[in-house]
């Protein structure tokens, strides 16, 4: 479905940033940032903590080797500091996606992840057979939850007791987004 070397690069230039394909040059900046607990903790358990070049590596490696769905790195001073990624579903959800982003803790609070979030949006829209974009988050998580509101999705559901993190059961909250047709 996506060919990564047409993969887009997107600028965001109210933030001083760019969405763009990932390299394998990248792994060095991926280390840094997503070996951090305050990143891990908000993500599904795939998402390893301690984060080592050998994980980067890994992810990077399976990045250059996917074409169906879409992952960007947040490039921000000249770096990859973050990530971007819309997972295309199939059979009777084939007209929808799940969004998924992280960021380096240095980062936040700039409105980087927002700003990223709208733009994936609106390209998803415009170049896919997309009519809905969903997004899954904890309930310990409000500030990700408050990205997804800026960005125009809206809380469909809290889904009670859907997901197990460090041991803790907890309700996680559905958003998302509609292509109006």
């Amino acid at each position: 479905m996506i060919d990564p070397l047409l993969a887009p690069t997107l600028e965001l230039p109210q933030v001083q940033a760019r969405l763009r394909p990932w390299s394998f040059a990248d792994a060095p900046a991926l280390v840094e940032y997503a070996n951090d607990q305050r990143v891990a903790q908000n993500l599904r358990d795939t998402f390893p903590y301690p984060y080592t070049m050998q994980d980067a590596e890994f992810y990077l490696s399976l990045m250059a080797d996917q074409q169906r769905d879409l992952h960007l790195a947040i490039e921000a001073d000249g770096k990859a500091v973050g990530s971007v990624g819309v997972h295309f579903k199939t059979d009777v959800r084939r007209r929808s996606a799940e969004v998924g982003y992280w960021l380096g803790q240095p980062y936040w609070g700039r409105g980087i992840i927002t700003a990223a979030l709208q733009l994936v949006s609106d390209y998803v829209f415009a170049h896919f057979d997309v009519c809905r974009l969903y997004a899954v988050v904890f309930e310990t998580n409000p500030a990700s939850a408050r990205v997804l509101e800026k960005a125009g999705y809206e809380l469909e559901a809290v889904m009670r007791k859907s997901v197990v993190k460090d041991g803790r059961t907890l309700n996680s909250l559905l958003y998302a987004k509609i292509k109006e047709e």
